[in-house]
């Protein structure tokens, strides 16, 4: 039986890929994202700060008066590349609040409307595992999802809630064939394989999944 399940980020590359995903395994999507809604989206609440506790909580409020939630993928995020010595500290709060903060903002406000076999799906990264050159604000941002997602799994595993985390490596999107140039690009990680792994986390199939870290990297 389908789920209805919000999906954050939803006018991104990675959101609109989980939404395509998720729809044609007849689930009931409600996509949420700062900007509007991009065509043919389906259901849609636009203008939302995830940054913003209040901003959060209204969407989700509105979104649980047309039914309830049975999912929550927390696809909304950002990247920045910057050295420690020469980047910027507005960086790493920015970095801190997309990734972090967005991740925390919605599941709080989800959480509210979620029964017994509800699931959320955090993006994590693999990156985290060693941070390269110019990848600190990021993959610290990323180590913070990742313990979000544990510890959020262990407060509500007594309600049957599963919270959980994929950690892709590069994913192949425009913006970065235009970053990093396409040589490589077919080692890297599709929309539609990191989706397939979203989908199987939000499903019931993973009933006994939760505070996992799961890496999804390609051949990178």
């Amino acid at each position: 039986m389908g789920k209805r399940i919000v999906v954050t980020g939803a006018a991104g590359a990675l959101g609109k890929a989980v939404i395509a995903a998720l729809t044609s395994q007849g689930h009931d999507i409600v996509g949420i994202d700062i900007g509007d809604a991009p065509e043919g989206a389906g259901a849609f609440v636009g203008g939302v700060d995830l940054t913003d506790e209040a901003s959060t909580r209204s969407a989700f409020e509105r979104i649980a008066k047309d039914g309830p939630i049975h999912g929550l993928a927390n696809i909304a995020g950002g990247f920045v590349w910057e050295t420690v010595a020469d980047g910027d500290l507005a960086s790493w709060q920015r970095m801190f609040a997309m990734n972090v903060v967005t991740a925390l903002n919605a599941s709080r406000a989800a959480l509210p409307f979620l029964g017994s076999g509800a699931s959320i799906v955090n993006i994590g990264a693999a990156a985290t595992a060693r941070a390269g050159t110019g990848m600190g604000a990021y993959t610290a941002s990323k180590s913070g999802v990742a313990r979000l997602t544990e510890a959020l799994a262990e407060e509500v595993k007594d309600r049957t809630i599963r919270v959980n985390a994929v950690l892709p490596s590069i994913l192949d999107t425009p913006a970065n064939r235009a970053d990093m140039g396409e040589a490589d690009a077919d080692k890297w990680v599709k929309g539609e394989e990191l989706s397939a792994v979203i989908a199987f986390l939000l499903s019931d199939a993973a009933s006994a999944v939760t505070g996992a870290s799961i890496p999804v990297t390609g051949r990178v």
